[in-house]
């Protein structure tokens, strides 16, 4: 085989050391029991799962933990009968009515915290719900597409629709209306709710506008929307240039006012129905709709929120994602809420209007959980290294999550932000998958920098070469990541696209397409990873973030890893640029932490630092130096524009990036 198409290649990254969780962490961890793992083994599965779906309330009990019939479409607690709404919202009211739901903290400084209690948001649930169900005639079953930035009406509808068995499509707020559209289309939805206005980096963004484009894209492929919904981000005041289509829009401040104290009563759903769709952004072709369960996906989502987040109802609990993505619907809204959790909101830019915004905030709150990405972490590192120094906070656990963490930037978060006194999960998991699937748990094994950790309870995975070969831990050699057992919280298909699901997840690895047996469908993510002795994962990035240089296959993850080790950078990003000798060789590109300045030294060094970290093989044939990095409004780096840059090839449309204007600085600065 030759090595151009083998999936696996030499790991040149050293194990980090093990750090671990504080004794007092320990002491309250809501998991530290070590036979998890021996109750969660292969021998007893599916039946283990009852212990996710136990922490749920139930109107009806399942009788199959796990139908297999249409492998691999899973069917989950099949015969239970469950209300997520229900779950997040009535339960809770009994023994924590008064107690935050909700912190909604807005861009504004000069604009109050808005503490919603579960009294509230009970209130605020039925009263939409009921809006939905008698005014915009939803009902089970139906799709409604939400197009909501995060403010407390996009939990609010997501916890209404559930309430009423609506499917709901949420798309990502920084999305175009061309983008928006086509969800719209392909979910077939005739209601979208929207907001006319909402804060970002201190300006009032016109939302309602980007509507009024999605509505026109749905209509010219066929799907007609009948009535748009539109929360006013200052009810009473419309704050949109958009004009007001006459017996299609509807304010839902003036609409709820006719639904004022009215409840409604949770319809009680087949634990297999569909809670929510959410959609992945393919590079090409139709958008790949997730189509989550409501029983499994819950139970999921709420044991994880449990025990892998560490929430505990007295905690006040920040993850700062975007409720748009998998992981502000798992873990926002669903999971923390399911476990009673009082969960912050916050409107803007984490760096607005200064790099202390965040830690002011979570002084304020009181919060002790804090859930972020790495990008988010290489953008405070890089806005200010020093800022969490000045403020009076106290985390117990802190999260990253949505994709690797390189070693150096774990460390900063670990020291400077935790206070060296947080236990950390690096987590590793997919918009398909729900929830978690590698993590160490948090009360029970210790942390390594730069590493997700094994497959939490109840997920065994497995690194598989092309061939379908094992390989095995600590052999050095990275490879597929796949699970070899399906879990509650996976998708259940691509919606209307069954084949495209299977062939995606199911085809490399599937022996027997016949196969009713779930041992026959390992689950394949599309990431390379690579396993330690230990059983600890390392996620290498995408299986297409290799470059392949001269026959050696590098990752772009360990590339830029290599780059951040070197005190002055504050963000990498690694391209493939062609090269009439080697095919392609690495491209380089860094932004430098405030106060440092850009130099031919500087790049010499940062190059050295790649040649001694991964190996000559690996010396990048420029380092860029740039200002910024171009990015998406959710802060990932678009290396699509750098690869375009280098290559000398058509950048294409940059309006909806959050920095547009930064490429042409980067454009002048390499193509001169």
């Amino acid at each position: 085989m030759s090595e151009e198409k083998s999936a696996h290649y030499s790991v040149t990254w050293q194990e980090e050391e093990y750090i671990h969780p504080p004794n007092d962490f320990v002491g309250q961890a809501n998991l530290t029991d070590p036979k998890i793992f021996e109750r969660f083994s292969l021998e007893n599965f599916p039946e283990c799962f009852k212990e996710f779906a136990d922490l749920l309330d139930w109107d009806q009990y399942w009788h199959t933990t796990l139908d297999t019939s249409d492998a691999p479409c899973w069917k989950w607690f099949v015969g239970g009968k469950i209300n997520a709404s229900y779950n997040c919202v009535d339960r809770h009211l009994d023994k924590y009515k008064n107690k935050t739901a909700i912190h909604f903290v807005p861009e504004p400084e000069d604009e109050p915290i808005v503490h919603l209690t579960y009294q509230d948001l009970y209130r605020r649930v039925n009263e939409t719900a009921a809006v939905l169900r008698d005014f915009a005639g939803l009902k089970a079953g139906d799709r409604v597409t939400l197009h909501l930035p995060m403010t407390p009406e996009l939990p609010i509808t997501m916890l209404a629709c559930a309430r009423l068995g609506v499917i709901h499509s949420q798309v990502f707020a920084g999305f175009s209306g061309q983008a928006c559209g086509e969800r719209i289309w392909d979910s077939e939805s005739r209601v979208l709710i929207t907001i006319d206005s909402y804060y970002r980096s201190g300006k009032l963004l016109d939302h309602k506008a980007i509507g009024d484009v999605a509505v026109e894209v749905a209509k010219k492929e066929g799907q007609d929307v009948d009535k748009v919904l539109v929360w006013r981000r200052y009810p009473g005041k419309y704050s949109s240039a958009a004009p007001v289509v006459e017996g299609r829009d509807f304010f839902m401040d003036e609409l709820l006012k006719e639904y004022r104290g009215k409840t409604v009563e949770p319809v009680s759903m087949p634990a297999e129905d569909i809670l929510f769709l959410m959609y992945t952004s393919g590079s090409t072709g139709r958008p790949k709709g997730a189509q989550h369960s409501i029983g499994g996906y819950l139970a999921y989502v709420t044991w994880m929120s449990k025990n892998i987040q560490d929430i505990h109802p007295e905690d006040v609990y920040w993850c700062m994602a975007d409720i748009g993505w998998i992981t502000g619907h798992s873990f926002i809204v669903y999971g923390p809420l399911a476990c009673a959790a009082s969960s912050v909101i916050y409107e803007g830019v984490p760096t607005y209007p200064d790099a202390g915004r965040i830690w002011r905030i979570a002084e304020e709150l009181d919060v002790n959980i804090f859930h972020t990405s790495p990008t988010a972490i290489r953008q405070l590192r890089k806005a200010g290294p020093d800022e969490p120094e000045k403020y009076n906070y106290d985390f117990k656990h802190m999260t990253t999550v949505g994709e690797p963490i390189e070693p150096a930037v774990w460390r900063w978060y670990y020291d400077v932000v935790g206070k060296k006194k947080a236990a950390i999960v690096d987590t590793w998991w997919q918009t398909e998958t729900g929830g978690f699937l590698c993590s160490t748990v948090p009360g029970l094994a210790p942390m390594k920098p730069g590493s997700a950790g094994p497959g939490v309870p109840g997920i065994h995975p497995v690194i598989f070469d092309d061939e379908g070969n094992e390989i095995p831990a600590g052999a050095g050699k990275a490879g597929n990541i796949c699970i070899k057992n399906p879990w509650p919280g996976l998708m259940q298909t691509i919606w209307k696209d069954r084949d495209r699901f299977v062939s995606t997840y199911y085809g490399k690895y599937n022996t027997n397409p016949d196969s009713k047996d779930w041992r026959d469908w390992p689950y394949m993510a599309g990431d390379a990873a690579v396993l330690a002795k230990d059983g600890y994962v390392r996620i290498l990035g995408r299986v297409d973030d290799v470059i392949n240089v001269a026959g050696h296959r590098l990752g772009t993850k360990e590339i830029e890893s290599a780059a951040l080790t070197v005190q002055e950078v504050a963000e990498a990003a690694v391209i493939a640029a062609k090269d009439e000798i080697k095919g392609v060789v690495p491209d380089l590109y860094v932004a430098l932490k405030p106060g440092f300045e850009a130099s031919d030294e500087l790049a010499a060094k940062i190059s050295q630092a790649v040649s001694t970290v991964v190996g000559k093989i690996a010396r990048p044939r420029s380092v860029h130096i740039v200002p910024d990095m171009p990015k998406t409004r959710s802060g990932k780096i678009m290396r699509r524009i750098l690869a375009s840059i280098s290559n000398q090839t058509e950048v294409g449309d940059v309006t909806s990036l959050a920095n547009p204007d930064v490429v042409e600085l980067i454009l002048k600065k390499v193509q001169g």
